[in-house]
């Protein structure tokens, strides 16, 4: 993989991991939500006006683009697991922006995605 086709595989990660956690700031100004009849147009009305969420749905929609032009490059069976890099990316973020802990068994979970990815990189 070229260093171009990395980087809009890279970047198209890094988006959607932004993406999760914008949508989770957006849903804690939210609440925890519980959709009933009376309540749905309410919450809503709530979700989509929270500017974290218009931004995560944003970097979806960016971030879509951008790895549909990965895609292009690089076998699908290489560039799929590579998602699994949003996985450490939104750890981190989560633990320093939303004060989230990690466990050691997450962090043990983290790690030997770290390993596979190593792997995966390297064939």
């Amino acid at each position: 993989m070229n260093a171009s086709t990395f980087g809009f595989i890279g970047i198209g990660i890094c988006l959607n991991a932004i993406a999760q956690l914008l949508l989770k700031m957006g849903t804690n100004s939210v609440g925890a939500i519980h959709f009933t009849t009376e309540n749905w147009l309410d919450i809503a009305a709530k979700l989509v006006t929270q500017l974290p969420i218009i931004a995560g749905l944003a970097c979806y929609a960016i971030g879509v683009f951008v790895w549909i032009i990965g895609l292009s490059r690089v076998d699908v069976t290489i560039a799929y697991p590579m998602l699994s890099l949003g996985y450490i990316i939104n750890a981190a973020g989560a633990w320093y922006f939303l004060g989230e802990i990690i466990s050691l068994q997450r962090l043990l979970a983290i790690s030997v995605i770290m390993v596979g990815i190593v792997l995966l990189a390297r064939s």
